[in-house]
């Protein structure tokens, strides 16, 4: 079986290790010099010449170059994970068996942008690790493997990444000898369970002190790294916040955003139900108790 990989991502990396390790015949790579909108880019190049592995670098795997240089590789099965644009019909009917793509979540449910992140906004208990046949839709083909992956509250975004990553790889050493061997299955996906996150913006990132310190938390673990880190406003200046305590027991009579404490560098501030300390900011800022952010 031949595997080419289109990827430009952290995860595409450690899947194109793990092919390697399982002797895969890996007969492609296409892949990003730069990084458009992912945080966790990695350009899989280093990884493709070490292995000896043909790499194309492509800002667009739809344009003539890519189509062209894809079909010389005569794949039998495209894994694409970590892609930012649409894969087009082009490509996807150029694999024999098909094209294969990765979202972390349980399809059909909660298809569409940022599912790592809007899980653990959402304070979600569990979430998935689901390779599909990839269509022209989007995250609406065919299911080929799904593992749930538990959330734990102490999870952050870089943990809750790493367990989904494990996840993905044991799945991965379980159906590609089945790909190979064409005794794969596909599941459908059922519509009426289907809906979809947006794509989150700058604003989605901004602590509002009115939020309770259980989302205020849960926004900072979400975004926290690898990703871009929640923040607020101070004197015009962004502050990253990279991680926060929930501190309870605060009486409600007192304004959101106020400053309580100021202890070895962390800072205590009213949320609108309970307080948060803030554990880990990026620049540190000087600030007194009773001072409003």
């Amino acid at each position: 079986m031949r595997i080419l990989i289109i990827g430009t991502v952290k995860f595409s990396e450690i899947v194109f290790l793990e092919l390697i390790s399982m002797g895969a015949n890996v007969v492609g790579v296409c892949t990003s010099k730069e990084p458009e909108i992912n945080s966790d880019h990695v350009n899989l190049k280093a990884v493709a010449d070490k292995h000896k592995v043909a790499c194309l670098e492509t800002q667009d795997v739809n344009d003539q170059k890519s189509l062209h240089w894809i079909r010389k590789r005569q794949p039998s099965v495209i894994f694409c994970f970590g892609w930012s644009k649409k894969i087009g019909q082009n490509i996807l009917g150029i694999p024999t068996i098909g094209v294969i793509g990765f979202h972390p979540a349980m399809l059909p449910i909660n298809r569409g942008r940022h599912p790592i992140i809007w899980a653990l906004v959402l304070g979600l208990s569990e979430t998935a690790s689901t390779f599909f046949f990839m269509d022209e839709g989007f995250d609406s083909g065919d299911i080929l493997s799904q593992s749930l992956v538990p959330i734990k509250r102490t999870d952050d975004a870089g943990i809750l990444y790493q367990r989904i990553c494990e996840t993905a790889v044991d799945q991965i050493r379980e159906f590609v000898p089945r790909l190979a061997s064409g005794t794969f299955s596909r599941t459908k996906q059922n519509e009426s369970l289907a809906n979809s996150w947006r794509k989150r913006s700058f604003l989605d990132g901004e602590i509002d002190w009115r939020m309770s310190a259980d989302s205020i938390y849960d926004l900072v673990r979400a975004l926290s790294k690898p990703y871009v880190g929640a923040h607020f406003s101070f004197h015009g200046d962004i502050v990253k916040v990279w991680s926060v305590m929930v501190e309870k027991g605060i009486s409600r009579n007192i304004e959101p955003g106020k400053v309580l404490d100021v202890c070895e560098g962390k800072i205590l501030v009213k949320a609108g139900i309970h307080a948060v300390w803030l554990t880990s900011i990026s620049p540190e800022i000087s600030i007194k108790p009773g001072i409003y952010i």
